[in-house]
């Protein structure tokens, strides 16, 4: 599939949106990486993911109380991944490149592969986000519909109730396979996986097995079959959930917009208009929210300025708004969780039927 262009002639409004944020951070004498608060993070989940699970192998317990920790192991972990991996694999936690290049292997630690999600995430999603055929993050036939270009089944007259099954397995799918699907095709849906070289390809390996190491057979050894299972079930099944419902709330709700890339090749936006229509923000004036999803509620500022730590978007969405208004371009927000979520729910049942 050839890649659908955008719009390059008088790209004002992103021109003008660079300007105003790099006043922003001139004006007052930061860094767009990260500061304080983001290592607060950083010092906060890591340590508590690691005695959480220290606790699981080594204490016994009620098994209701277990159960608890290992929902809670699932949720940071997810936590971490909005809050640590995101901002290392896009270059934004640090100014130091080995920075972030360590603390982008916290994804390897959760069982994914950072060489092959920034290709995935950083380069097709952020460029392509929301154009049917080429953004794998909307590719989820036969068992989701995620866009009226795509293809219906009877199936998917339910798909509003039992997507959520479907988010709490994704990451169980994301560690147990669709690495491997990418690692062995080379492909990222319809994109060719860029080339790996040595080091690539043995840390992918080496990682697999650590992860089949800590999270399988040394709790296997520990605790027995049975408790492991329904733990490690129960962990992946609220990390699924949280990150597959973050993404979904920032891009497929009743205000974003899709393209089909089978019969558009170039759109009429520039590529940031495309950005602002395809993404849409939520609860940004919530703080507790902001603080556990690593800021990506400002997900139409993430998209923007990807390069940027999230600790920066409240302070950057007003510059943004402010040039969305000046530009005529929609400003995609939800003022809450729940709100953007019905909105989800509400979009995912439309596209359900017939």
């Amino acid at each position: 599939m050839s890649k659908i262009t955008f719009e390059s002639k008088g790209s004002l409004f992103y021109s003008s949106m660079k300007e105003g944020v790099a006043d922003y951070f001139a004006k007052n004498d930061i860094k767009p990486t990260g500061n304080v608060y983001l290592y607060i993070k950083l010092f906060t989940l890591i340590p508590a993911a690691v005695i959480i699970y220290g606790l699981l192998l080594f204490v016994k317990m009620d098994a209701i109380f277990a159960i608890l920790l290992c929902a809670l192991e699932g949720l940071i972990f997810s936590f971490i991944g909005f809050n640590v991996m995101h901002d290392a694999c896009h270059g934004s936690f640090s100014s130091k490149k080995w920075v972030n290049n360590f603390l982008g292997y916290s994804l390897n630690a959760l069982g994914g592969n950072a060489f092959i999600w920034k290709q995935k995430h950083n380069v097709v999603h952020h460029t392509y986000t929301n154009v049917d055929g080429i953004d794998d993050d909307i590719a989820k036939l036969p068992v989701i519909r995620q866009c009226e270009s795509q293809q219906w089944n009877k199936m998917h007259r339910y798909q509003h109730v039992y997507m959520f099954l479907v988010y709490g397995l994704s990451s169980f799918l994301w560690v147990g396979m669709m690495d491997f699907a990418k690692y062995f095709t080379k492909k990222i849906h319809n994109t060719e996986l860029q080339k790996m070289d040595f080091q690539d390809h043995f840390i992918f390996w080496l990682s697999k097995v650590l992860y089949v190491v800590f999270y399988v057979a040394l709790p296997i050894y520990f605790v027995g079959f049975l408790p492991w299972l329904a733990g490690f079930f129960i962990m992946h099944l609220f990390m699924g959930l949280v990150l597959a419902l973050v993404f979904q709330l920032a891009h497929v709700v009743e205000n974003t917009e899709f393209i089909d890339g089978s019969i558009i090749a170039k759109s009429e936006d520039e590529w940031a208009v495309h950005q602002v229509k395809t993404t849409s923000n939520f609860a940004t004036h919530n703080k507790v929210v902001s603080w556990f999803v690593g800021g990506l509620n400002f997900q139409v500022e993430h998209h923007l300025f990807p390069r940027v730590s999230h600790v920066h978007y409240p302070a950057l969405s007003k510059i943004v708004e402010a040039n969305c208004i000046k530009f005529n371009v929609p400003y995609n927000q939800f003022p809450t969780f729940t709100s953007a979520l019905v909105s989800h729910v509400r979009f995912m049942k439309h596209l359900g039927e017939k």
